[in-house]
């Protein structure tokens, strides 16, 4: 990995500062993932401009998904909250993020409704074979 010094204007980095410390993550991992987003983004022009505050980044898994910028918490990730019965008030505050950006995801998830089921019923279909073949074993 290599190094490169930058220089923010002071505000600018007292708010970065400020999301990721309620992300739980260092300045440096916060910088990273905005501008691996943001690479991420330019290169595929995935982002929906109706939606300027949800990106998409490839997860571990190696697939692309719509996340909240400048998070890791994916739009999937609030469906399913809002699915099992959290308000918008409880995500807001259990994932640190601000109920717009909440809104935000819900209304995105709401227009790509379809792909994020689907993204959600196979992740539910592999937790349930995982849990089986540890059940198993």
């Amino acid at each position: 990995m290599s190094r490169y010094a930058l220089n923010l204007p002071q505000e600018l980095k007292r708010e970065a500062e400020e999301i990721a410390s309620n992300q739980g993550i260092s300045l440096n991992q916060f910088i990273m993932w905005s501008v691996s987003e943001k690479v991420s983004s330019l290169r595929q022009n995935l982002d929906d401009p109706d939606f300027p505050g949800i990106t998409y980044r490839k997860g571990t898994s190696g697939w692309v998904q719509p996340v909240i910028r400048g998070t890791g918490i994916r739009v999937q990730t609030v469906a399913v909250e809002i699915q099992n019965g959290a308000t918008i008030s409880q995500i807001s505050d259990d994932y640190q993020i601000g109920q717009q950006s909440v809104k935000e995801a819900l209304s995105f998830y709401q227009v790509h409704q379809v792909e994020i089921d689907a993204s959600i019923l196979s992740e539910k279909k592999l937790s349930e074979k995982l849990d089986q073949t540890m059940s198993a074993s």
